[in-house]
Order: C-alpha cells, then sequence, then structure tokens
C-alpha cells in the first residue's frame, strides 16, 4: 500500500511540476501587507518596565520584488527585496518648555530594506492551474528610525542590522502558460537597534520653543506582524 501511495504522490508531483518544465525563471512584483511592528522607545533601560514599553505600528504596506531560479524540478531558489516605511504620532518624546517638562506629540516610525533569500518546494496536491509551494530561508534587514515633530528631524549614528529566518506558504494561480497571480503568507520576526541623533538641541513646535533632553537616543524596531504578498509573476 506504501508503495502505490509513494507512487502516486510522485506522479502527482510530476504532472503539477510540468507547467514549469521549460521555464527556470520568473520575475514578480509584488504588494506587502505587514499586520504589524512596534518600536520600543528605551530598549537599554534598566527599568524593566520602561525597557520592555513600545509604540505600536499597524497596517504596514510596501512595494517589492523577486526573482526566482529552478534548481531541480519542484524546488525554487527565490530572491526577494522589498522597501518598508511606516509612522505614526504619539505622546513620545519628553522636551523642555518655558513651563518645565512635558510630553509632545511626534511622528514615529521606521524604514526598511529586507533583503531575503529562500528555498521553495513545489507541493505534489498543485494542479494545473494552482502550484502551491512551501518553503522559507534566511533574511538580511537594513533599517532607520523615522521621528518628526514641528521642524525636527533625526539622523542615523548607528544601526545595527538585522539577520533573521522565515517560513512561507504561497499558492500561485497561472493565467496563462506563464503568468500567475500569487498570494503568500510569510511568518518573519526581523529586529534591530539604531541610534538616532538631533541636529540640534532647540525647535518649533506649535509656536512655542522647546528643548529636547536628550540629543542621541536608542531606538529598537521589531516587525513582528504577519507579512502577506500579493504579486503576479512573470515565468520564463
Amino acid at each position: 500500500m506504501m508503495k502505490y501511495l509513494i507512487i502516486f504522490i510522485l506522479f502527482l508531483s510530476a504532472s503539477a511540476s510540468a507547467q514549469y518544465s521549460d521555464k527556470n525563471f520568473g520575475i514578480g512584483l509584488n504588494f506587502v501587507y505587514t499586520t504589524n511592528a512596534r518600536i520600543y522607545l528605551t530598549p537599554n533601560s534598566s527599568n524593566p518596565v520602561e525597557r520592555n514599553s513600545y509604540f505600536g505600528l499597524t497596517d504596514i504596506f510596501n512595494p517589492g520584488i523577486n526573482i526566482r531560479y529552478k534548481l531541480v524540478e519542484n524546488v525554487m531558489l527565490d530572491l526577494s527585496l522589498e522597501y518598508m516605511q511606516n509612522t505614526a504620532t504619539g505622546n513620545n518624546e519628553k522636551v523642555i518648555t518655558n513651563t518645565g517638562l512635558r510630553y509632545i506629540k511626534v511622528e514615529d516610525g521606521f524604514r526598511l530594506i529586507p533583503i531575503e533569500l529562500s528555498v521553495y518546494y513545489l507541493i505534489p496536491f498543485s494542479t494545473e492551474k494552482f502550484k502551491f509551494l512551501m518553503g522559507g530561508g534566511v533574511g538580511y534587514y537594513y533599517g532607520s528610525m523615522i521621528r518628526k515633530f514641528g521642524n525636527a528631524e533625526v539622523s542615523s549614528v548607528e544601526r545595527n542590522s538585522a539577520y533573521g529566518i522565515q517560513v512561507a506558504v504561497d499558492v500561485n494561480y497561472l493565467l496563462l502558460e506563464n503568468i500567475a497571480f500569487k498570494l503568500e503568507m510569510k511568518f518573519r520576526d526581523p529586529q534591530f537597534t539604531v541610534r538616532s541623533r538631533y541636529n540640534e538641541r532647540q525647535y518649533n513646535y506649535n509656536g512655542t520653543k522647546v528643548t529636547v533632553t536628550r540629543q542621541e537616543f536608542d531606538s529598537k524596531i521589531d516587525i513582528n506582524g504577519v507579512a502577506f504578498v500579493l504579486g503576479a509573476v512573470f515565468y520564463f
């Protein structure tokens, strides 16, 4: 019984990959939605409550591209590149005013370039039109902190790039012989730290002069949400 089951699975696998048999490359244009991310504003604080407190970001949309190469039958190598940027407003900065210390609203966020190398396997129960793939790999993540208020902005003094792993499930629907729509769900959790610096100590905020309490500060950014990818792939 097991022998016949193995033969049946191999048959399905071979027929499912037939559509790809004469096409070794694929180029995709992607639209990526990430559910949420966190910015830890005082990651080096000795106070555990402050150290673990974060500012949340949700509904992150960004573009991406990917290139696929068929290594062997049913196995593909994938290199993807994205550009992520997202901000939100919160009472996250403590400043000195003429009436004393106070927290003000600032626009906090991040920029991130994920570069991921993955291996995908074509699942045997794929059909002529629907190709189901499962894969995973490694990622390199390079990013920076965004902070704006009044006429103030920050620049990165030091940033630590992040490395991580990710896994994904992917379904392709072949609209034509060499053009497919792709829907993918990806699980990853890149984290990186960055030290940022204000160019000045005093700024104009809503018509009032304010002084920042620290000219340099550390942040930790954690992209901990699930990523959903919608794209189009051209195989050749």
